[in-house]
């Protein structure tokens, strides 16, 4: 059985960003979760088809090849169907722990195991994401290109080594929550005792508070600041692909770990070529003498100039193709070509004694078309076309 498409499964755009898709997995998990729908088969099926498509839209490389080559393009990948709900909870236990940075889950089916977490580990609170744009030339993309970039981000206050004090005794417990990081309300019922754990609003779940703020980030443990960033360009991105650096985002708060850095690529228009795919395409002109007696031209490529020969009674129309001077194949071997279009120009000014040339040279014999070899060229023209996009 052919399986759904990932974006169309959980209900999203193929532009969508990885917050979009988090969220997405995270109201379809929660439709269709298990402690939900005991003994629901269609919504178990829902609920591990979500999780496969989790998998790999929330994975850039495992998402870039399905963007470029659908379910196939996961063959030879560690990706894999999931048959057992526990197999979900094991692989995605940051999700269904709090993972998207809610608490959502935990209040539902984890009771509350993120928060205890947390509080133990006394960080401050996570980074955002940043994203930026890198414009490339084909030339760049054809071979892998490293850049450097300069992002405007809020960076670790060097001061306070990101702690947010003034000095090591400038932090102490949270006098409302003891340190825990948690505040615990117990209530009663005629079902038993319920205990319910929300983060402190104090301490925002850290255990401790800033008694002595730093004097540089006023506590917060960062600062603004620019960085220059390297980010290695494969050979072969298209626009729209993105490149997440790990830990190149918005520093945490108080020492909290830092964001991502998506770097989303986006092509410049070339003077010589359009892009098709991993082809690329270019517009030859020659003149008539050219067209008809053949010749050798010179014509730019990626890599620099090189020769094409021409043949004789070439039609204008006519599609040639010089193999692998395109782009490579994004994590595949192998390279797109070049296309070369003829076209005949024709020229619009004209002398006197070039006019009189072509007068006489109309009233030759092989000059001017029959019937036949209109059709002929038809013939022709349309058999190389269909070579060339075959």
């Amino acid at each position: 059985m052919a399986k759904r498409d990932f974006y169309e499964i959980l209900g999203v755009d193929r532009s969508a960003t990885p917050e979009e898709v988090k969220k997405a997995y995270r109201q379809m998990a929660m439709k269709h979760h298990p402690d939900r729908n005991a003994g629901n088969k269609e919504a178990e099926e829902k609920f591990k088809e979500a999780a496969e498509a989790y998998e790999v839209l929330g994975d850039p490389e495992k998402k870039q090849r399905y963007d470029q080559y659908g379910h196939e393009g996961l063959r030879g990948t560690n990706y894999r169907d999931f048959h057992d709900i526990n197999d979900i909870f094991s692989t995605f236990s940051d999700v269904f722990s709090g993972g998207f940075g809610g608490s959502i889950f935990d209040e539902m089916f984890t009771g509350g195991q993120r928060s205890r977490r947390r509080s133990s580990s006394q960080h401050g609170q996570p980074g955002s994401d940043l994203r930026v744009r890198l414009s490339l030339t084909l030339e760049e993309i054809a071979s892998g290109v490293e850049k450097k970039i300069k992002v405007k981000r809020q960076k670790k206050c060097d001061i306070c080594s990101g702690s947010g004090a003034k000095s090591s005794s400038g932090k102490s417990a949270c006098p409302q929550c003891g340190g825990s990081g948690e505040l615990r309300q117990v209530s009663r019922s005629m079902f038993g005792q319920f205990v319910n754990i929300t983060t402190c609003p104090s301490c925002e779940g850290e255990g401790r508070i800033v008694k002595d703020p730093c004097l540089t980030c006023y506590g917060e443990g960062r600062v603004q600041g620019e960085s220059t960033i390297k980010v290695n360009v494969p050979a072969g991105v298209t626009e729209g692909n993105y490149i997440p650096l790990q830990g190149q985002g918005n520093a945490g708060r108080r020492g909290g770990p830092a964001g991502d850095l998506i770097v989303v690529i986006e092509e410049e228009p070339h003077q010589h070529f359009k892009r098709n795919g991993d082809d690329i395409i270019y517009e030859l002109w020659i003149s008539y003498p050219t067209a008809a007696l053949g010749g050798d031209v010179e014509i730019p490529t990626l890599t620099g100039k090189a020769k094409l020969a021409i043949d004789s009674g070439t039609p204008g129309g006519r599609m040639l193709r010089m193999r692998e001077r395109g782009i490579p194949h994004l994590n595949n071997y192998g390279r797109g070509d070049e296309l070369v279009r003829v076209n005949v120009w024709v020229p619009a000014k004209l002398n006197t004694k070039e006019k009189e040339l072509l007068r006489d040279l109309s009233t030759c014999e092989h000059v001017n078309p029959s019937e036949e070899d209109r059709l002929n060229t038809d013939r022709s023209f349309f058999d190389k076309v269909k070579d060339v996009f075959s």
